[in-house]
């Protein structure tokens, strides 16, 4: 077991070095999701939703599309070209458990996410004057959120021939985030069926935890109404399932779709 921290957290090193000498894939993973961020506020034009100015309600649900750009694009891209290149291969003869390995591209993809958080969290604050209501709650939804797009990131990368395939074979999970996450428009405006496909996909329980705890306010049913601490973890519990059960469906989809050597043919 300690063993297998320690190389998750050597490979981990590994992955934050490589990423940080890569200047596109910084840029893809850490910067591009902030530009986002900027560009819905300015869709906005400072309205009010849910009882919040417009800037500070986008701004504390981005970190759901966040994950798909730091964590579920960043590991495709990683996963796949490892792969051909033999990489997973050595790493799978050699001392590594599976786990470990997987665990090592999680922390690695969750220090540039938590790094994201803060940039957020300065911007929040300087332009909303808003602090984190609710710090455990930010905590728990990173973990969970990391660990459904890391697993998810690992199936979709068995799905994918080659490096060069990797950018296309994310963009339709990308775009169903994107479209039906409520980052600027609370879920329960869509029509009752896309309104139910929203709240099921996994990027929307971090969204709503996201925002929760950075405002205190009850922004999982949609009526903004403030809540206590005790309050705000009772209205979390369903996303909290959700994820629970999100991280059941990728853990065995990673189990059958992940593959460790090149794909033939």
């Amino acid at each position: 077991m300690k063993t297998d921290v320690l190389h998750a957290v050597r490979l981990a090193r590994v992955d934050v070095t490589l990423v940080g000498r890569n200047t596109t894939a910084l840029f893809n993973v850490l910067l591009l999701p902030l530009l986002l961020a900027w560009m819905f506020t300015m869709m906005q034009g400072g309205a009010e939703i849910d009882g919040v100015p417009g800037g500070a309600f986008v701004l504390t649900g981005v970190p759901g599309l966040m994950l798909t750009f730091s964590v579920f694009i960043n590991l495709v891209n990683s996963f796949t070209a490892r792969r051909e290149e033999l990489v997973l291969k050595r790493l799978r003869g050699g001392q590594p458990s599976a786990a470990a390995v997987m665990a090592g591209s999680a922390l690695g993809a969750l220090v540039f996410f938590v790094l994201q958080v803060v940039l957020l969290g300065f911007w929040v604050h300087r332009t909303e004057g808003v602090l984190p209501a609710n710090v455990p709650m930010l905590v728990v939804a990173a973990l969970l959120g990391v660990a459904v797009f890391t697993l998810l990131a690992a199936a979709f990368s068995g799905l994918t021939p080659n490096a060069e395939m990797a950018q296309v074979s994310v963009l339709p999970l990308l775009m169903v985030m994107t479209i039906g996450a409520p980052v600027a428009f609370p879920a329960d405006i869509l029509p009752g069926p896309l309104a139910v496909v929203s709240n099921l996909l996994p990027v929307t329980p971090i969204v709503e935890m996201m925002r929760s705890g950075f405002l205190g306010a009850d922004h999982f049913t949609g009526s903004g109404e403030a809540l206590g601490m005790a309050g705000q973890w009772v209205a979390a519990l369903p996303s909290i399932g959700i994820l629970l059960g999100w991280i059941a469906v990728s853990a065995l989809l990673a189990r059958w779709l992940f593959r460790w050597e090149p794909r033939h043919g």
